[in-house]
């Protein structure tokens, strides 16, 4: 519950879109710290590179239905420090890998380690590309606004200082009120919170709108206008942990994405489990008799067999949202028609 009684904490009340951005990407943020997200938190793309290789894939199926381009782009927007970017070029296949140019959108500077002359590090999303543009985990830190239902009833935005405290503010803009009345309403009760997506919304779409043809795909922590969380999901990660979320610039802010409101005309929306099984992700155990013929490669399947388990977990990561926005391409069988079947 906020504090709407009089003004506690440190530095100047302010919205909570405007305190993240400065927290997460200003001069002394979270996201640019040397040590990267890994640092913090872990990703699919940390836990195995199984995720590399199925995003490879992915990215040879584009290649495929876009009639082999000179140029195959593939946009990685967050990248961290390019982890993703370098598994994806590493696993291509010889007949694509020599056409496959790599963008790393990222606002921290280039990792010295990061050498491979295919990849081009920006802080912004590159235009008139044609290929795979890849989102994990990027639009939960695209930072957005808060609103709290007051003792009146009324929704008003939260006001936060640098050490965390809240307090309300003003009733959110027209715009703000409308997407809310849309994709996320409130009922007239004390308390109830929910976090206003619209600029992610609008990131989505221009990245998408970057693509002259080709596929996009946002990958993260989501939920369903049908079964929106009733208090929000607003939360921080320090040192591998979960924490309280202050803007202070010593943790990520991060707050689940509504990606049923991101989606555009076209597009589909995949549990991570299903796009990954149709890239050929499974976690089941390798056979028994493997480990009699060749005990050495019994060892490794098991192994991999539990990375895919980890990326395919109900209640875990298997749960994350693919929104898979095709351009100037169709979508089915380059990953829906399969995950399709892969669900039933």
């Amino acid at each position: 519950m906020s504090d709407v009684s009089g003004v506690r904490g440190s530095a100047v009340a302010r919205g909570w879109r405007e305190a993240a951005e400065e927290a997460l990407y200003g001069p002394d943020g979270f996201f640019l710290r040397p040590e990267g997200p890994a640092g913090h938190f872990r990703t699919s793309v940390h836990a195995s590179p199984l995720y590399a290789d199925a995003v490879a894939r992915l990215l040879c199926r584009v290649d495929a239905a876009l009639g082999e381009p000179a140029e195959l782009a593939f946009v990685d927007v967050g990248a961290g420090r390019g982890e993703l970017t370098a598994g994806v070029l590493r696993a291509l296949p010889p007949q694509v890998a020599p056409r496959a140019r790599a963008y790393a959108v990222e606002r921290a500077p280039r990792p010295v380690a990061l050498d491979d002359p295919r990849i081009t590090w920006t802080a912004s999303v590159p235009h008139g590309v044609t290929g795979l543009l890849f989102a994990n985990e990027w639009l939960d830190n695209v930072p957005l606004d808060i609103v709290e239902v007051d003792p009146a009833g009324v929704p008003r935005l939260v006001r936060v200082r640098e050490d965390g405290t809240e307090t309300l503010g003003p009733e959110p803009s027209r715009a703000d009120a409308d997407w809310l009345e849309r994709w996320w309403p409130l009922p007239p009760e004390p308390g109830f919170r929910a976090e206003l997506g619209g600029p992610r919304d609008a990131a989505w779409a221009a990245a998408v709108r970057s693509l002259e043809r080709g596929l996009a795909v946002a990958v993260d922590y989501h939920h369903a206008r049908v079964a929106r969380p009733g208090f929000g999901t607003l939360t921080g990660f320090r040192d591998g942990r979960e924490c309280r979320p202050v803007p202070d610039g010593s943790c990520d802010l991060t707050a689940h994405v509504a990606l049923d409101a991101c989606a555009l005309p076209g597009a589909e929306l995949l549990s991570q489990r299903a796009a990954l099984g149709a890239l050929g992700v499974f976690g089941g155990r390798p056979p028994l008799s493997l480990a009699t013929t060749d005990p050495a490669a019994y060892v490794r399947a098991l192994a991999l067999a539990g990375e895919a388990a980890e990326l395919t977990a109900r209640g875990g990561l298997g749960d994350f949202g693919w929104l898979v926005q095709p351009v100037g391409v169709a979508a089915r069988g380059l990953l829906v028609d399969v995950a399709d079947d892969e669900e039933q």
